[in-house]
């Protein structure tokens, strides 16, 4: 029987051992998302055969991420094992954030036996650093403008590094958003405020950096992020008062201007299918998007 249990802060050198054997291009591939989101998701893992398996819970959907190891050999002991363990406790076997390489693994290991779907809400967003930095070209002709008028709007603003003096206003900031949002009626919004409020609470133990922008001394925006893999970093978190013109475009530009100039991409996670989120994140440009596929056992299909 596998013995699955909760992630804890203490279980974070496991994790980046695990991480870090090999590339990985989603942004649910490092320890800081799992964990600030395992309240939502229920994140429970375990070793199975030499892999960190790691199984999320969406309301009643059981899943599982697709097994991190050093190299496929031995992943279809791990991954009977974990059919065995749904089948046991009643739950139909699901797989998700299967990039298309695990596809290809999964074909070749159980060929017919997986029915794949591709799941466009959950492609990550990846852009050049420095096209979001300069901003050049009649592509972000608005994007300028929004900048300039915040600029000239503000122009005594400033932006600093995220420090443990900033984090409690940071979260007044981050609950004055959720109200404008509305995030008591929106289950989602509650878990993401939950999940940001959960790593500035970690600030000092999980390996994020962030920045801020103050107007008047007063926080008005904020960020954070670190490295999914040798040459891109994946933000984790971005907001702003939605009531300042151009302050997104201040926040994003100084985050990755005056920490990430040595990196080549930044990942700026998915869209959820939010149609205002991916008109957003669309506007950027991206040079590429992170495939993402679910597999359900062709034998449970209903």
């Amino acid at each position: 029987m596998l013995n699955f249990q909760p992630i804890e802060l203490k279980d974070k050198p496991v994790f980046d051992k695990y991480f870090r054997q090999r590339r990985y291009e989603g942004s649910e591939n490092t320890f800081t998302n799992l964990f600030i989101w395992r309240e939502c998701y229920k994140i429970q893992w375990a070793i199975v055969e030499d892999f960190l398996c790691i199984k999320p819970q969406l309301d009643n959907l059981h899943f599982v991420l697709p097994p991190y190891g050093l190299t496929d050999n031995g992943i279809e002991r791990a991954l009977n094992k974990l059919m065995d363990y749904f089948a046991l406790n009643g739950f139909p076997f699901q797989m998700r954030g299967i990039s298309p390489e695990m596809k290809g693994v999964l074909e070749r290991i159980y060929p017919g036996k997986f029915s794949f779907k591709e799941e466009r809400d959950v492609f990550d967003y990846v852009y050049l650093i420095e096209d979001l930095i300069s901003l050049k070209g009649r592509k972000y002709h608005r994007k300028r403008n929004h900048l300039k008028k915040f600029k000239k709007m503000y122009p005594h603003y400033q932006y600093v590094p995220l420090t443990e003096e900033l984090i409690k206003p940071c979260i007044i900031n981050l609950k004055e958003w959720c109200l404008k949002k509305g995030c008591e009626e929106d289950k989602s919004l509650l878990c993401e405020r939950d999940a940001i409020i959960s790593a500035f609470e970690n600030f000092s133990e999980l390996d994020y950096i962030g920045g801020v922008i103050l107007i008047d001394g007063n926080v008005e925006a904020f960020t954070f992020g670190e490295a999914l893999n040798e040459d891109t970093v994946l933000i984790h978190a971005e907001k702003a008062n939605v009531d300042i013109t151009g302050i997104y475009q201040v926040i994003n530009q100084e985050f990755l201007k005056n920490n990430w100039q040595h990196m080549k991409y930044v990942n700026r996670e998915e869209d959820l299918g939010i149609e205002g989120l991916r008109k957003a994140k669309l506007s950027y440009f991206p040079v590429n998007l992170v495939i993402k596929y679910s597999a359900v056992l062709k034998n449970e299909v209903k």
